[in-house]
């Protein structure tokens, strides 16, 4: 369950211390068979050691990574000493996420309303090429004029980001497909942007929370959707997170609409796993390999 303490605290957290071309030009990953990873799935684990955290993932087969908890530094490392550690392990932070950051009092650097600038300049500096609203607190969202606002705050802020050779993106969960007012969210955070300026990052673990269909999205938004969180839904009435191809979810489906979508890269994420994540996160990629990949080509 996401609240805003958890999120809060994950964000403080180091406060401390397209389209598939189908020829030799097919996008980043799939020619490459490139698996990425949302870091959040190892926060505990990173939080101790985000080295040692790293060494893992890279062990583990995969080639990108997508950070969280940007608060001026990457899990405490400068931009410079984090871009030589995904260097040595062969690895590179394709995407980032941020908050929107209507904190009220507090204002938290390399939020959209805080501190923007400089998290564009570090992102560009690790080699980030997307950043990714990744989620908006309760007291954010309280009417379909705050989606407005924020839809008019994205455009700014995509607007930076395509100066400096990134693409912003918006994530989203289940509460964006819930009517208020008479209206989708959703619908507000597309229609009000522009769609070179904020492309979607498609959670499709949520995307079927909300009982929505993956693939009618692909042909409602056909390519602007260009990232995937790649999770699972168990076969519960809880509908609980669980590992790719452990559960309910069609991707073979959904990987072979790829190229309706627009999709460059996609991430592993799995919020809760019921032992060690590391564990979890390597079940999802060796499914992945070994039934999706070939999908991509």
């Amino acid at each position: 369950m996401i609240t805003r303490r958890s999120l809060l605290k994950q964000i403080g957290l180091f406060t401390a211390g397209t389209v598939i071309i189908k020829d030799a030009n097919a996008f980043s990953f799939a020619g490459n068979k490139k698996v990425g990873v949302q870091l959040y799935t190892v926060r505990d684990q990173i939080a101790k050691d985000a080295k040692g955290t790293l060494r893992k993932i890279a062990g583990l087969g995969f080639k990108e990574v997508e950070n969280f908890g940007y608060n001026g530094k990457f899990f405490g490392m400068e931009p410079s000493e984090y871009k030589a550690l995904l260097s040595e392990l062969k690895m590179k932070a394709t995407s980032g996420h941020y908050m929107y950051g209507n904190f009220g009092n507090k204002k938290i650097p390399g939020t959209i309303l805080h501190g923007w600038d400089q998290a564009v300049t570090d992102a560009a500096a690790i080699g980030q090429k997307y950043m990714v609203v990744a989620y908006l607190l309760p007291e954010e969202r309280t009417s379909i004029n705050d989606y407005k606002k924020i839809a008019a705050e994205l455009n700014i802020a995509g607007k930076k980001c395509k100066d400096a050779g990134i693409q912003l993106c918006y994530h989203n969960h289940d509460f964006e497909f819930q009517e208020i007012d008479g209206q989708i969210p959703f619908d507000i955070l597309t229609k009000e942007t522009d769609p070179s300026l904020v492309k979607i990052e498609l959670d499709l673990y949520w995307v079927m929370k909300a009982g929505k269909d993956p693939i009618a999205l692909f042909n409602q938004h056909k390519g602007r959707i260009a990232l995937w969180h790649v999770k699972d839904m168990d076969k519960t009435e809880s509908k609980n997170f669980t590992e790719v191809g452990n559960g309910v979810i069609d991707f073979t489906t959904i990987f072979k609409n790829a190229e309706l979508s627009g999709m460059k890269h996609f991430f592993v994420e799995q919020d809760v796993c019921p032992g060690s994540p590391f564990d979890s996160i390597k079940m999802s990629i060796d499914y992945i390999k070994s039934n999706l990949i070939k999908y991509l080509v």
